[in-house]
Order: C-alpha cells, then structure tokens, then sequence
C-alpha cells in the first residue's frame, strides 16, 4: 500500500461513513472541494491536528459500515484529520477487528482461547471448516477467522457475528446495504454459527447478564447486589435499589474526604496490580495541572476473564455514578471508557445508560445541582490485548498505535493527553460505591487486614456452574470449585489467566487474597479461575497461551517482541515429547522467559511466560 497521500478516492458510502462522524470538511485541505479560497489559503490545520484523538472512532465508523477499511477511506480519514497516511495505516493494522484488505461484511469470530478450548472449541472449529470453509475464505456473504477470548467465557464455546452496514434506525443506504447488527451465539454449535452467520438478525437472542452469576438474588451480594433484580435500563429502577444514593454521600464528604474514604477502606485495584486506589487518586488530585482526567478501563481482554462485562451489561448505572464520584475525587470534568469492542451489548447499555443520566441532571455541567461538571465519552478499541496496559489505553484514545509508554512518567503525573490521570478498571471503581454507602469501617470489615472488601472470580473450564462468583477475600480456592461444581478428575486449575499460573488439585486450599495467592507462589490476578480436567490436552492449552502471547505482542520491545515467538517455537518442538528429549528446549525457554520478565516494557512481556514456568514446576508438564 501507498503511504503517501495517493489518488485512490473514497466511495460515497466511505465518505457518508467518515463525515457522519467527523461532520463535513470545511474545506478542500481537509478533504472537501476544493474552492478559489483554498488556493489562497491553508485552513485547518492545528485544529485539525487537535482531533487526532477521532481516528480511532473514525476508522470504527468505516469499519462498522463497509466490513474494512480501503486505501480510499483511510486516505479520506488522514486527510480529514492532517495525519500522515503512514500513522493512518499503522493504527488501522495494530488492531485485530480491523482489516484494510477487502473482506465481507459479514464476519464471524469465533474463540479458540483457554476456556473455549477446555469446551469444545476445537471440534467447533473442524466443523465450521467443513461448512463454511477455510479460515479466512469468503462464502455465501460471509467469512469466519478464530478470535482470541470474546469474554464469553460462561457459555463456551462462543461466537460473535458481526454484520456491517448502516447505523440501525437509519434504513437500508442508497445501495442497499443492510443495517450494522451484531449476534452472539454461545454455547456454539457449528449449526447455530453457520445459521448467524448467514442472518445474525435471526439470532437467538443473547441471554441476560443474571444468567452468568448463579448467586443472582443472593442477598448477601455486594458488587452483584443488583443484577438481576434491577432493569438495567431503567434509571428509576436503579435509584430505588439504592443508586446514585454514594454520590450524594461523596458531595457531602468533599473530594478529600472521599479520598480519606476509599484509603480507609483499603480498596486496591482489581486489575490485578493490586495497587491502592486512594493513593492513585490522591496523587492524581495533587498534581497542580488544572486539567485532569478520568479513564475506565474496561478493555478487560485477559482469557478467562468476564466479570466487567456482566457488571456493564447488569448495572450499567452503576459504573456510571462510580464514575462520576472518581471524577469528582481527582478533580476531573471528563471521563472516558475504554470498552472491548467485542463487547457490542455492553455499548449498548452504556450508552443508553449516559444518555439517561445526561438527560437527568446526573451527568453534565451541573451534577445533581451542586456545581461540579462532569461527562463521559466512551471509546471502543478493537482487538487488542495490549490495550489493557493503562499507558496503551492513553495512546489509542490520542489515535495513536496501542504501544505501552515507558515509565516514569507515571499517569498520575503526565497520563492522557499529557495531564495528571486517574485509570482503575470497573470491578475497582463499582467498589466505591458500598465503601461511600457503608463507610470505610462496615468495608473493611469484610475479607482480610490486606485485601479487604469481596472479589469477582471468573470461573470458567470444565465445571458444572461456570460464571461470576462474588466472595469475600479469604475465601479458599475450594470452597469457589465446590461452589461452581468442580470436574470429577482435576488436572489442574489456572488462576489469573495466561499472564497467571497453574495450581495442582491438593493446592485447593490456597486463600484468595493477593497476599495468599503471592505466598503460595501464584496470582490471583483479574480473578480468572479456570478449571481443567484429565479429558483437556496441557501441552496444547500452554502452546496456546504461548500463540496467544505471540499475536499480542505489540512488538514495540525486542525481549517481547523476539522472546513471545522463541517461547511458542520451543512449545511447538515439544509438544508430543517429554523428559530428556524436552530437556533442552525446556532450559531454552527458562532463558527467555527470565529475559522477558526482566527486561520488557510492560506487563505483557513479564508474565508471558508465567504460565507455562507454573504448568513445568507444578504439574510436571513435560515429565
């Protein structure tokens, strides 16, 4: 592809696409037609500059309509934004859900990650081979490609279809074109894909979120309390079982007492960092910038992990306030939502839910009437693991490639857009709200001195009741397996994902603190809990952490971007091999994973080989 502006031209539906988003260019330099007056001079140019933070919404706008994403529309885009066509391309190829080669515009992925692969996926896979095709071949409208985790994970095997087209409302276009529309089809079966993937608009319809907490009801739930009771639709619903009831606490306490709040409580982020939110936020207040932000980070793309999803689609309003009282704390007047962009449900509640509360005082310049501004703007990624690093979360937001940044700086002090940010994923932020409802004292109280409060577990694998389980801290690893019904023979279970470790079925009665888990030599992580039995292949699931990895790398550090595929080679050499004859590739990958963790940039590289060391040293992998 040319990397230069060239003369390849927008298609009339590309442009509709681009300039229902953007608005239409005011002149010809950005892209409009050319008139007398652009001869004489250029116009647009900074300000154009100042909305390179729109590319990433821009080329979803093209996407979402055409199904790709051509040398015409993204030249388009570039010109409209004064980006070089070079930057252009390397954002619309960092992203797995994009393709800037012709494709249909329907698209089925279908996952093959860890809890997909301990149900079935594989057989799926075969079978969609022999009905649709070759990964990758287009057919009858349609083409299928395996995905990464789709955060579907109670209900797999799973698919999402995704139909471009117009925007739904809008009718058909002028040429025709079908309306954008999305179908998940979880537990799949190849004759349920095959069906979607022919009318995803005749898709069953997508079960409720309650259906992935089997406490749903439970009285003794904190974070979960609601779903499942309340219509997450309805704004009334949502302030007669308690909302909005935490910020009219937080106006009262002032933005440092609400800080003094969430330190008392202990509250650390459930990202898996584990780090404190009241510093993070006093931190972020103190900083003399005046202009500070807020992010959400609710790309949670970790296999096994689904959590955020449930609370997003079950108590949208929820995150919304907790938003808002987090904006308040740090001094910030706009919040932004990261949010996977396999997740097309939760967009939908979350939009509704923001126009609600917008519409309502909630949101806005005048916050329940006391004087304080505060909105929210939510950006979709679109595939990229790597976008779950704070610092990565910055750059794709500024239309930038998802890259970690080194630090120092830290967010705090130079985050989003340069200013003093405040970034914590949405188990942690939903957190606040009891800590405000309760008082610091009444949190605390639950789970233990150095993880106080209750966790999410994403229990997925080869169990009878896989779901969202809230539990408090101190809980043991057994009493979460019996309660989720654990197979009858127990290979093994992975806490944390693929950036976590393996634990053997007599380490059941491991605590689930982080100081518990990091004691017995594992992690507790997002909270995945991934449950495999003697009928799941080991050497293949680790192989498939390591291709995992591999695809994710972002590529921007050597130990990462060389480290990832060295460590999937050495997998692949002995994968039907054990004892002396692995013993040497074994040693090989001892070497590279040190190197990994001790000179990456970020997370990504530093547990990529967590996993794999834990299924060696624990359960004898290749013995």
């Amino acid at each position: 592809m040319d990397l230069h502006f060239a003369d390849a031209k927008p298609t009339d539906e590309e442009r509709d696409a681009v300039d229902g988003y953007l608005g239409p260019p005011e002149s010809g330099w950005e892209g409009g037609e050319r008139t007398e007056a652009d001869l004489r001079w250029a116009r647009g140019g900074h300000a154009a500059r100042d909305r390179r933070d729109l590319l990433l919404p821009a080329l979803h706008a093209v996407n979402d309509r055409i199904g790709w994403i051509s040398e015409g529309a993204l030249d388009y885009v570039c010109r409209r934004l004064t980006i070089p066509p070079a930057e252009g391309y390397g954002v619309a190829t960092f992203y797995a859900m994009f393709s800037v080669n012709p494709r249909p515009a329907r698209v089925v992925h279908v996952c093959t990650d860890l809890a997909c692969a301990a149900r079935g996926s594989r057989a799926l896979v075969a079978a969609l081979e022999d009905r649709l095709g070759p990964a990758g071949a287009a057919r009858d409208g349609a083409v299928w490609q395996p995905s990464p985790c789709l955060g579907l994970c109670e209900r797999a095997p799973a698919a999402l279809v995704i139909q471009a087209g117009t925007a739904p409302g809008s009718g058909p276009s002028d040429a025709g074109q079908a309306e954008y529309a999305t179908a998940v089809v979880a537990p799949a079966t190849a004759e349920g894909v095959v069906a979607a993937a022919h009318a995803p608009q005749a898709a069953p319809a997508e079960p409720q979120a309650a259906e992935a907490v089997p406490q749903a009801g439970d009285p003794g739930l904190v974070l979960l309390r609601r779903i499942g009771i309340v219509d997450p639709a309805d704004l009334d619903d949502y302030r007669a079982n308690g909302g909005y009831t935490a910020l009219r606490h937080a106006f009262a306490l002032g933005p440092s007492g609400v800080i003094r709040e969430v330190l008392d409580a202990g509250l650390v982020g459930r990202g898996g960092a584990a780090f404190p939110t009241g510093r993070k936020w006093e931190a972020t207040a103190r900083q003399p910038e005046r202009t500070h932000y807020l992010v959400c980070n609710a790309d949670e793309s970790e296999p096994g992990t689904f959590k955020d999803r449930v609370l997003m689609e079950g108590d949208p309003y929820a995150l919304v306030e907790a938003m808002t009282i987090a904006g308040y704390a740090v001094g910030a007047h706009r919040g932004f939502i990261y949010l996977r962009g396999e997740y097309p449900r939760a967009l939908h509640r979350l939009n509704h839910a923001i126009n609600q509360t917008r519409a309502r005082g909630l949101l806005g310049e005048n916050v329940l009437g006391q004087g304080y501004a505060f909105d929210i703007e939510i950006r979709r990624g679109a595939g990229a693991y790597i976008c779950g690093e704070e610092t990565a979360i910055f750059n794709s937001i500024e239309g930038q490639r998802g890259e970690p940044r080194s630090k120092p700086p830290f967010p705090v002090e130079k985050g989003l857009f340069g200013k003093p940010t405040a970034v914590n994923n949405v188990e942690t932020l939903v957190n606040v709200l009891p800590i405000l409802e309760r008082g610091a004292a009444a949190y605390a109280a639950t789970g233990t001195e150095g993880s106080t409060g209750t966790k999410l577990f994403c229990v997925s694998g080869t169990v009878s009741r896989p779901g969202i389980y809230e539990l408090p801290f101190g809980a043991t690893l057994r009493e979460l397996m019996d309660l989720a019904g654990p197979p009858e023979s127990l290979r093994a279970v992975l806490l944390g994902g693929a950036a976590g470790g393996f634990v053997r079925p007599d380490e059941l009665d491991i605590p689930l603190t982080f100081e518990g888990t990091r004691a017995a030599g594992t992690t507790l992580g997002s909270g995945v809990v991934l449950a495999l039995d003697d009928s799941v292949e080991l050497p293949r699931i680790l192989l498939r952490i390591a291709e995992f990895f591999r695809d994710e790398s972002c590529g921007q550090c050597v130990p990462c971007r060389v480290g990832t595929v060295r460590q999937e080679e050495a997998l692949h050499r002995i994968a039907d091999r054990t004892g002396a004859a692995a013993a040497t590739d074994i040693a090989l990958l001892r070497e590279v994973g040190q190197a990994m963790r001790d000179a990456s940039i970020c997370g990504l590289g530093q547990t990529a080989w967590n996993a794999v060391e834990s299924a060696i040293d624990r359960l004898g992998a290749y013995e």
